[in-house]
């Protein structure tokens, strides 16, 4: 039905014949809307679709630049969507900015999937991807699998991402052959800091570099659709993009790769908090502040209120029948 409204659009007047069950509301919106300047917008947004993994493949063959961010709850959720991205994944970064954890080392998998549910209600038409926790993957493949399988059977997620390289290959290839689609997270692997000292730079010497490229190999082979490839020099970003099928979503990687990734928190300036603060990457670019206008408002209503400007009159709508207010005497 949508591709007929589509061409109907072109002959707005057509449009209710063509569709009887469509609105008088709706028809004038669309006519309104191509006799302004708005109209090819409109046109986009009546062409929407649910991404899907096979979609994010398109992408890279079209060379078009793939757009991804984190959500971890329903109203933002709803920002990422009407903002338009392909993807929203649910971090387990969540932990740190949801939750105030250090690292993302104590996110259970039942938190990711009440944090999926969430940000599945709110965004309709992104590719909506769940990281794996820490401990899901560490054991079997076919216990990694349930895991998997319960991020999307109950958080609703549409694909899972799961942190590693080569040592993933078999779990990754179990999930997948278990109908899940799954993305790889390779180059600094946050799950790993125990083992890399920290949120280090990865791929900055030939050994690890080579190492990286064969991570991304393997995790090709092993089925994954797409790879993240985090914090790792831009000319190893670019080999790696450059030698995959599959499309590679950078962060922290450079320009070169097939799209890019950012934490929600981070790219809006979300958090004033100091303890938030020393965990904002180098690499980030702030496209808002949004903490700063949170606080100011909050600060203003907190002044009101000590003031006695608010609640005032303008804000009781609420008054006493007239009947009623000799009991009120």
């Amino acid at each position: 039905m949508m591709r007929s409204v589509i061409a109907a659009t072109r002959h707005p007047k057509a449009l209710r014949r063509s569709h009887p069950a469509i609105s008088t509301a709706t028809q004038f919106s669309i006519e309104a809307s191509f006799s302004s300047r708005s109209s090819v917008r409109t046109l986009k947004l009546l062409e929407r679709h649910k991404v899907s993994t096979l979609d994010i493949g398109i992408f890279k063959r079209k060379k078009k630049p793939i757009t991804m961010v984190t959500a971890y709850d329903y109203p933002s959720a709803v920002h990422v969507d009407l903002a338009g991205f392909d993807i929203v994944l649910v971090g387990d970064s969540m932990g740190m900015v949801e939750l105030g954890m250090d690292t993302t080392l104590s996110v259970t998998l039942e938190e990711m999937i009440h944090h999926t549910k969430a940000v599945k209600r709110g965004a309709t038409r992104p590719l909506v991807i769940a990281d794996m926790p820490f401990g899901t993957c560490e054991g079997t493949p076919y216990e990694a699998l349930k895991g998997a399988q319960l991020l999307v059977k109950e958080g609703g997620a549409d694909c899972v991402k799961i942190e590693g390289g080569k040592e993933r290959a078999e779990t990754i290839k179990t999930i997948v052959d278990g109908g899940i689609a799954v993305m790889a997270h390779i180059g600094l692997r946050p799950q790993h800091i125990s083992v890399l000292g920290g949120f280090r730079a990865q791929g900055r010497t030939a050994a690890q570099a080579r190492s990286i490229i064969e991570d991304a190999l393997a995790v090709q082979m092993a089925g994954a659709f797409a790879v993240l490839i985090e914090c790792v020099p831009i000319a190893v970003a670019q080999h790696v993009t450059e030698l995959l099928r599959i499309p590679a979503i950078g962060i922290g990687a450079g320009a070169s790769t097939d799209g890019q990734v950012l934490v929600f928190h981070d790219l809006l300036g979300m958090l004033q908090h100091p303890h938030h603060a020393q965990f904002v990457p180098k690499f980030c670019k702030r496209y808002a502040g949004i903490g700063e206008q949170i606080r100011i408002g909050l600060e203003a209503y907190r002044d009101d209120v000590e003031s006695g400007q608010f609640s005032s009159e303008a804000y009781s709508p609420y008054k006493v029948r007239r009947c009623r207010r000799n009991l009120l005497s």
